[in-house]
C-alpha cells in the first residue's frame, strides 16, 4: 500500500505483545554460524529484509542455510572457516550489518568478492573498516567513491596484529572484526579510542561470539575499549535462541505514554544483551510506571493528572531509540533535548534531518544540532502526512502519533519490511486493545 491512514486509540490500552526476533543478534549469529565447525540452528530468528540479505549473501559465498518460515528458524552448516566461494557478488541492499560484516568475511577467504548496494548504501561510509583490513592483509579496492560502496575485496585471509580505530563513525565497523577475527592466522588487538557510539553493540557482539564458544578478552573505559581474539580460535555450530528485537519492542512499550494503560512486552527483560531494553528508564523518566524481570517489561502510563516530562538525555548507547522519543516528545511537556547521536546521520536516511523536517509537519519547533536535536511540543499538534525515506524507523515511530491524533497518514509503511514486515497488523492489533 502507498499509505498507512493511522487510527487512534478509542481509550488505554491494556495489551501483551510479542515482537519478532533481534536483527542484530541473527545477523551476527548467521556470520558466526556461517564460520563455525558443526551446525547451527537459529530459533526466533528475524525473517524480514535484512536478515533475508545476509543469508543471501552467505549463500553466494557457498554457505548451505535452510530456511523454516513457519517456524522462524534457520539451519546453517558451517564452513570450518573456508569460505567456499573463490568469487562472489554480494548485494547487500540498505543494510548496514550485511554490508561491514560481509566485508570482514569475504577478507578470510581467496578470491575476489565484490560487495554494493542500494544508492543509499552508496553514500553510507566503510572506509574505516577497508583501513584496518588493509593492514591485517587484505586487498580494497573502492569501485567508485573513496570509503564507500561499492567495494572489492581481494582476500588471501587474515594476518592479524594491532589494529585501531579513533572514534569510529559507526560500531559495525569494530563488530564486523571482531567476527572475523578468530580466525586470522595470528591474534588480533583492537584499541577503540575516542567517542565511541552504541558500546552494548560491541558487547552484543562478543557476547554472541562467547554463545559460539570463541573468547574475547575485553575492556572498557570511559575514554576507550580494548579487546584481543587470541588466534586460532573456532565457533562452534550451536542451538541459538533470538531473543526479540529491543529496538523495535520500543514503540510498543512507548504507546501507553501516549495512549493511557498498560502494555507488557514478553519475552524481553532485564537479561537481555541487548541494550535498547534501557529505553524504558527513558520512558521512567518521563513519568511513566515500569515493571522488569528477566523476560517481560510492563509499562503503565503516567499516573492520572500527570502528563509528560520533557527530558535532557544523552542517547549516545541507544541511538535506535531516538525516533521513539522524538514523537513522544510531542507529547511532553516543555522541550525534549536528545544528544550525542550524530552517528545517525550515516543510517538509512539522514535521521536527524529526516525527524526535524516531519516534526515541523506537526507543529513542533525543532532545534537540529550537529549531534543531536531539541524539540519543543507544540500546543496543538497538526496531524500530517509522513514521509519516510525508506526508513523503518521513521514509519514505526511517526504510527505512534497516530495513537493519539486522527489524520495521521504514513507514506510508504512497506520499508518496515527491513526489520518489521507486519507492524502495522501488530498496530491494529494494538488498537484493538485500546477499544
Amino acid at each position: 500500500m502507498p499509505s498507512y491512514h493511522c487510527s487512534p486509540a478509542a481509550g488505554s490500552i491494556d495489551a501483551t505483545v510479542t515482537v519478532p526476533g533481534s536483527k542484530s543478534i541473527t545477523n551476527r549469529a548467521l556470520v558466526a554460524a556461517a564460520l563455525a565447525d558443526g551446525t547451527s540452528l537459529l530459533t526466533g530468528a528475524l525473517l524480514a529484509e535484512d536478515t533475508y540479505l545476509m543469508i543471501e549473501a552467505l549463500r553466494a559465498l557457498g554457505i548451505a542455510i535452510t530456511v523454516d518460515e513457519a517456524d522462524c528458524a534457520i539451519e546453517i552448516t558451517g564452513c570450518r572457516g573456508l569460505i567456499p566461494a573463490g568469487e562472489a557478488r554480494l548485494f547487500c541492499g540498505n543494510a548496514g550489518t550485511v554490508m561491514r560484516f560481509c566485508t570482514a568475511l569475504t577478507a578470510l577467504g581467496h578470491g575476489r568478492f565484490e560487495l554494493d548496494g542500494v544508492e543509499r548504501m552508496r553514500k553510507r561510509p566503510i572506509g574505516e573498516l577497508g583501513e584496518v583490513l588493509q593492514a591485517l592483509g587484505s586487498g580494497i579496492e573502492y569501485l567508485e567513491a573513496h570509503g564507500y560502496p561499492p567495494i572489492a575485496v581481494r582476500a588471501s585471509g587474515l594476518r592479524g596484529g594491532q589494529v585501531s580505530f579513533h572514534s569510529p563513525e559507526s560500531t559495525q565497523f569494530i563488530s564486523a572484526l571482531l567476527l572475523a577475527a578468530p580466525y586470522a592466522r595470528g591474534d588480533v588487538f583492537i584499541e577503540v579510542t575516542g567517542e565511541v557510539p552504541s558500546i552494548p553493540y560491541l558487547k552484543l557482539t562478543t557476547a554472541l561470539m562467547d554463545k559460539f564458544e570463541v573468547a574475547v578478552i575485553e575492556q572498557h573505559d570511559s575514554t576507550s575499549a580494548k579487546y584481543i581474539v587470541a588466534a586460532p580460535q573456532r565457533y562452534r555450530g550451536v542451538g541459538c535462541a533470538v531473543e526479540p528485537d529491543a529496538s523495535n519492542a520500543t514503540y510498543f512499550l512507548a504507546a501507553p505514554a501516549i495512549a493511557g494503560g498498560r502494555v507488557t512486552v514478553e519475552g524481553l527483560g532485564t537479561d537481555s544483551v541487548q541494550g535498547d531494553w534501557r529505553f524504558v528508564d527513558v520512558l521512567e523518566r518521563m513519568g511513566c510506571h515500569i515493571e522488569r524481570s528477566p523476560k517481560r517489561l510492563t509499562v503503565t502510563g503516567p499516573s492520572r493528572g500527570e502528563g509528560l516530562r520533557g527530558i535532557d538525555v544523552d542517547l549516545s548507547d541507544m541511538p535506535d531509540t531516538v525516533q521513539t522519543l522524538a514523537v513522544l516528545a510531542l507529547f511532553a511537556d516543555g522541550p525534549t533535548t536528545i544528544r550525542n547521536v550524530g552517528n545517525l546521520r550515516i543510517k538509512e536516511t539522514d535521521r536527524l534531518a529526516a525527524l526535524n523536517r516531519e516534526l515541523t509537519k506537526l507543529g513542533a519547533a525543532v532545534d537540529e544540532r550537529p549531534d543531536g536535536l531539541q524539540i519543543t511540543p507544540p500546543e496543538q499538534i497538526t496531524p500530517g502526512t509522513i514521509d519516510t525515506y525508506n526508513d523503518h524507523r521513521m514509519a514505526m515511530s511517526f504510527a505512534l502519533a497516530g495513537l493519539k491524533w486522527p489524520g495521521m497518514v504514513i507514506n510508504d509503511p512497506e520499508c518496515c519490511g527491513k526489520t518489521f514486515p507486519d507492524f502495522f497488523d501488530r498496530y491494529e492489533q494494538l488498537i484493538a486493545a485500546g477499544r
